[in-house]
């Protein structure tokens, strides 16, 4: 592969470069670069999320660069408040643990163990004294990180901005300082931390290095970033009867969305999908295709084959109507109870009804007969729901 190559793999399906001239010299050094991307373990469990830029650094791997997987341990106590309008509660160290162990297991369903290497940054926070991290603090201005825009709105709005918050971005932009990153990867809505850590690594006398973001996928609901906390995601643990559901869930629209940040197919491939579709071909056999890639990464191919059966089976062969409605509902509490759901998506005339439907066997959701009258779904959630035969609906709780 020649050096242009290289470079066209790493930009595919990246958001931004800075400084994308920077990259290119690097790259015509013909060394090993140090790629480095951070996760805060503040939930369990990776989820399809994560993998945008975990498959970044499976890519650079491939590459033969070297991959260093960060695993925020101290940070994630402090909380990241990019893009909250609050103060973030920071996270019990053993619940930080805890999650960081199931993460360490996790990413090796995507990344080659011989090929990564796992820092933890309490391996050189903890080791800092208040005085050395006086130091750090002393090297970026409040007015530097009031331009940050969560900070700016809040200070502007006038609510309140905790001094450990401020301690975030310094500590992620001295990561990189303490692992001689040349390239950082990164959500979009973590640039400003990124950059952080190109003016440190200069106040350290190192080269600056590179930043590329990532787009941020949606979750199921295609409005709010994937999140566990919104419960709109899909964890690359999840069955793979569930994880293939899920993705039967999302709209035709999202789907390419999908496609293109989550598929190892080209884009030449996803172009021609769509064309498919647009000359007649059902978006539902095309979502097929997307649900089995998928399952297929985090478990196998007989895995995926029978999540596809199953679902099949569970709607009756090929029943899901191929104009089926989306219908979002707004929650009351952060939760909407089935009855509300049925009754909102106009399933039914009344929540009473709703109640009947249920007691009368004829409600399913993502293809499972409902039998619990207490059923309730959290704010993020998107889920198939069918009453009878006939009427079916996509629906999303905001």
């Amino acid at each position: 592969m020649t050096f242009f190559d290289d470079l066209g793999q790493i930009k595919h399906g990246a958001e931004e470069i800075l400084v994308e001239t920077e990259l290119v010299d690097r790259l015509k050094e013909g060394r090993r670069l140090r790629v480095k991307a951070g996760f805060d373990p503040t939930a369990p469990d990776l989820h399809l999320g994560h993998t945008v830029l975990i498959n970044k650094l499976r890519q650079f791997q491939e590459l033969g660069h070297e991959v260093m997987f960060l695993i925020g341990d101290f940070t994630g106590m402090i909380g990241d408040p990019t893009g909250k309008n609050i103060t973030r509660k920071p996270l019990r160290r053993e619940e930080v643990l805890e999650n960081a162990a199931i993460y360490e297991h996790q990413i090796y369903k995507i990344l080659d163990p011989e090929k990564t290497t796992v820092y933890f940054n309490s391996q050189w926070m903890a080791e800092m004294n208040a005085a050395d991290l006086v130091h750090v603090a002393a090297k970026y201005t409040v007015a530097r990180m009031l331009e940050r825009d969560d900070f700016n709105k809040r200070y502007g709005s006038g609510q309140p901005i905790a001094i450990h918050e401020f301690l975030y971005p310094l500590i992620q932009g001295y990561d990189s300082v303490a692992m001689k990153a040349d390239v950082e990867l990164g959500g979009t809505d973590q640039k400003f931390n990124m950059l952080v850590g190109r003016e440190l690594q200069k106040h350290y006398g190192q080269k600056p290095q590179v930043i590329i973001t990532m787009p941020i996928l949606e979750g199921l609901d295609g409005v709010q970033k994937m999140s566990k906390s919104l419960g709109n995601y899909i964890g690359i643990s999840d069955p793979a009867d569930e994880m293939f559901g899920k993705l039967m869930s999302i709209s035709d629209d999202l789907m390419w969305r999908y496609f293109e940040l989550l598929s190892f197919r080209s884009m030449y491939e996803i172009e021609k999908l769509k064309r498919d579709v647009s000359q007649g071909v059902n978006p539902r056999d095309v979502k097929f295709q997307l649900g089995q890639e998928i399952v297929t990464r985090f478990h196998d191919r007989a895995a995926a084959d029978e999540a596809k059966a199953n679902f099949v089976a569970r709607f009756q062969k090929g029943c899901i109507p191929d104009d089926m409605p989306g219908v979002a509902l707004d929650s009351v509490g952060g939760c909407l109870g089935i009855a509300f759901v049925l009754k909102g998506a106009g399933l039914t005339g009344s929540t009473s009804e709703a109640f009947r439907m249920i007691q009368q066997g004829a409600v399913r959701v993502d293809g499972e007969r409902v039998t619990d009258r207490g059923m309730s779904f959290q704010a993020g959630s998107t889920h198939i729901f069918q009453i009878g035969k006939r009427r079916f609906a996509r629906i999303t709780v905001n």
